[in-house]
Parts: C-alpha cells; structure tokens; sequence
C-alpha cells in the first residue's frame, strides 16, 4: 500500500498512517450510482389549463379540468426501459397543489377529476408499471410550493392563504405518509425547491423519511438522511468538472463540484429535459406547439457524457401530453437516444481493471480509437484526484488525455489518434488507485 501511495505522488515523505481518509458510500448510493440513467415525468393540471400560474393565489383550476383519455402508464415507463433508463421518478404533486393520487389530506386530486370518473389512483399505475418493465419506482414529494395552499418556497404558506402553516403541515405529512407508505419501496424520493426546517416552522420530514422509506435515496433536503444525493447546479445536463462526489453538509447548494477533501458521500444528479429549455414550462411539463424543441441526438450524446461521464447520474425530464401519453415525438427520441448509447458505448474494443498507479491496456494492432471510459469501484471511495492517460503511437507514447477525478465513471475524448497500448497513470491519489474499469473504444462509422 505505501510503495503504491509513493508511486501516486500522494505520500511522499509521509508515514502511511498519515493517510487521507477516504470517504466511501453505502450499499445503497452504489447501487444509485450503478443505476446511472433515470427519467422524470411531470404530468400537472397546467397542461390543461395553460395561463395558469400557481403564484395567482387562489386561481387554481378546478379539479374536473383534469381528464386525460388515454393516460397509459405502461406507455410512460416502456419508453423509459427502452432509453436504458433504470429508474423513473413520478412527479406526484408538483406547484398547483393537485395530487395524482386519491389522498386524503384534500379534495384538489384525482379523485374529484373526470379521469375513471375520480376512481383511479396514477401513482398505484405508475409504481405497477414500473414492476412490469423491471424500472425502479420513485416519487417527486415536493413540499415546497403548493398554489391550492398559498405556499411558496422553501414551503412557507403566504399571508394571503386561508390556511396556517401548522394545517399545511398536516397536509404535508398526511400525505407523505400516503405516497411513502402505500405504494412499496421507493429508490428515490424527490424534494424540488428544499424543505422548510422543523426549527422554522416547517413539518419533521426527516423522521417520516427515515420511518417509512429508510431505503431510498434522497435528492435535495432534508440534511440528516443517510442516503443523499445533490443537485449540479443546473438544468442543462451538465455537471462541473471536476464534480466530486463527496461535500461537506449543507455547502451542497453552493459547491456544486463537490470537493475532494469533504467528509460526506453526497453524489450528484444532472437533471436536465428531452425538449429546449425555452419550450413550455421550461420543457418539464407539455405544450402542444413544442415538438420541434426536442433536442437532437448529437445535443443529448453531449449532455449523457458530461453527466454519466462525469461521475453523475442524468435524469432526463419527459412530458406528458393532454391523453395522458408520451408524445410518439419524444418516444422515438428517447429510443433513438438509448441506442445511440448503446452503441458508441456498448461494446469496447478492449478493457482491463486492476489495482495501483499504473494500468496498461495493448491492443492487438494499431487501432484508430477516439474515447476512453474510467471507473473506479466507489464502493472503496473516490481515491484518484490526478491521473493521464497516454496513447502509444509511432514508437512513442502521446498524451490523450488527463483529469483530476474519476469516481463511478469518466468518458474522455479525444482527438482521432492510431495506437497500440493505452496507458492510465495515476498521478496523485488518497489511497492505492481500484480501478474497475479502463476501456477503449474504436471510432464509430
């Protein structure tokens, strides 16, 4: 261990016991982290009543507005699997306040709707659909903003609201309790906007949260759950880079890269949507005039390696339209996306793994290659901070590329380059480099 710390560069002149911390995940963030590809879906009562905006206290629509024709959850969670998507996050109730299922906290959901005249449960489809295609369920349970109660972020009720916060409260934890009780284990739970602390009025989430869903993974507060994730700073699709997948607790928000040297595992979620920001809600909810704002595959190829292959996990955002259907516009996309994937990606020319400062992968000729994947086992923690990565060509090795960290996964591209052997050199590091996976790709036609 020491000789491979000295020959990393991280040790030098200091004793082994001196050995930075490494900061590793649980079971379940690993499996998170393994799952690599997720899709949202947003499907809210504004589709069907585009003027209206939630701030505009007390204009929300009415319940009987909502009534989809041929709402198919099959259909949603099928073209997620088929994109290679391994979890899909239902936004069960989003900023109007309306709720996709029958809850019993208020009369603004489902069950006051024309949709299986008021007797269906969306939520109980969707977690059933997603046991059909083998997709992990997870829920959007934002408790920040609500237009039916006259709350805003961080999930305060405004003066002009007919209710006190401590009934919007009840509300929250009614139906939290609801959505994290009846549908199963969730492998991710939502919050958009934060959550309002217990100490500032808000409801104890975190207790229900670590009572009913101890295995899920949490994106965005509260701050004392074990299995957290954070949020990249945008909703493009790209993460920093470097973008560490440890941070110090409550610096998420402002240190989106993470840092090297923090003391939690708190990995990153790159959320971004399948049509142009500009497009109707921000391309997160539907508008019927929006199908030509589908990002193009080269974008979406783009927006995967700086997310995936920036040692994030990428949540694609999918519409719902009026039927209740993913457009067949954005299904073709996303197939075509989840193929394009498959095969600049798929199958590599030849990989290796292995333990230590060096890694050598040799070909079996002289091959024209143009991209690279890295991966360490993050089960062990994140223990590369500077690595290169050089290509032997003409009798000498040439510089293809070089970073600072790696983690689950690092794509690297390059400039066309003919070579024989690859060579991964890791500079420096906090302890003995594990890496699962070094694999060359040759360039695609």
């Amino acid at each position: 261990m020491v000789i491979a710390l000295l020959a990393c560069g991280f040790l030098q002149g200091v004793d082994a016991k001196n050995e930075t911390e490494v900061v590793c995940p649980n079971k379940l963030q690993v499996k998170w982290a393994n799952a690599e590809m997720g899709v949202m879906l947003h499907f809210d009562i504004p589709i069907f009543n585009p003027g209206y905006n939630f701030r505009n206290w007390g204009t929300h629509p009415d319940a009987s507005t909502f009534n989809p024709t041929e709402l198919n959850t099959d259909q949603w969670v099928e073209s997620a699997a088929k994109m290679g998507a391994k979890y899909v996050v239902l936004v069960a109730k989003h900023c109007s306040g309306f709720s996709l299922w029958p809850t019993k906290a208020h009369e603004y959901s489902v069950k006051n709707c024309p949709w299986k005249n008021g007797q269906g449960d969306i939520v109980k489809d969707f977690v059933a659909s997603c046991k059909k295609y083998g997709v992990k369920p997870g829920l959007y349970a934002s408790t920040s903003a609500n237009g039916y109660y006259h709350v805003d972020n961080p999930g305060v009720v405004q003066k002009s609201s007919p209710y006190t916060q401590e009934e919007y409260n009840k509300v929250v934890e009614t139906q939290l309790r609801e959505l994290w009780s009846n549908y199963g284990d969730l492998f991710e739970v939502w919050f958009d906007g934060g959550v309002l602390a217990v100490d500032k009025g808000g409801a104890d989430v975190l207790s229900l949260l670590k009572e009913l869903q101890p295995k899920a993974i949490e994106f965005g507060s509260p701050i004392g759950f074990p299995n957290r994730i954070r949020w990249v700073g945008n909703e493009e699709g790209f993460s920093p880079d470097p973008c560490w997948a440890t941070c110090d607790t409550g610096e998420e928000d402002r240190k989106f890269g993470g840092k090297s040297d923090a003391k939690h595992w708190n990995a990153g979620e790159a959320d971004f949507t399948l049509r142009w920001n500009s497009s109707t809600h921000g391309g997160w909810m539907w508008g019927k005039d929006d199908e030509d704002k589908i990002f193009t595959l080269s974008q979406l190829m783009d927006k995967y390696e700086k997310s995936v292959g920036r040692n994030t996990n990428m949540l694609l955002g999918v519409v719902i339209d009026t039927r209740g259907l993913i457009p067949e516009p954005d299904v073709k996309r996303m197939k075509e996306f989840g193929d394009e994937i498959k095969r600049q990606y798929g199958t590599p020319l030849k990989r290796t793994k292995g333990k230590g400062p060096e890694l050598t992968l040799t070909l079996k000729e002289p091959t024209n290659v143009d991209r690279l994947v890295l991966q360490e086992d993050i089960r062990k923690g994140e223990r590369v901070l500077r690595y290169q990565v050089d290509g032997y060509a003409d009798g000498k090795w040439v510089k293809l590329g070089d970073g600072t960290n790696i983690g689950h996964k690092r794509i690297i591209r390059f400039p066309s380059q003919k070579v024989s052997k690859l060579r991964l050199n890791v500079k420096e590091c906090k302890a003995e480099p594990i890496i699962s996976n070094f694999a060359v790709y040759s360039i695609l036609n």
